[in-house]
């Protein structure tokens, strides 16, 4: 194990920044999971005009969950999270950095 891969175990073990949370695949199969939630807002062009959009990021340790998909669901908290586009990994290939926005049950 990479000296960056204990360091990142360390991270995800720290509940001051990381949080339970679950993932629910297509087929309905739920796999408990750590996440770091990054709520960031996102200013994008398009064409003369700027959009303003708020987007919700986790960060998810692949040793965790292998494949996200998009339409797989993160439950946060109260809150459910629809996946949205492919979720990106890491050079290392050791997080999975995943977009989301809120669902409604």
């Amino acid at each position: 194990m990479t000296a960056f891969a204990v360091a990142l175990d360390l991270l995800f073990a720290d509940p001051n920044l990381a949080h339970e949370a679950w993932h629910r695949d297509s087929k309905g199969q739920f796999t408990r999971i750590h996440i770091i939630p990054r709520r960031a807002d996102a200013d994008v062009a398009f064409g003369t005009t700027r959009i303003w959009s708020e987007t919700f990021l986790f960060d998810v340790r692949t040793a965790e969950l292998p494949k996200p998909r998009p339409h797989d669901q993160i439950l946060f908290g109260d809150e459910t999270f629809l996946i949205e586009g492919e979720p990106m990994r890491d050079r290392d290939r050791l997080i999975w950095t995943i977009e989301a926005s809120p669902h409604e049950a």
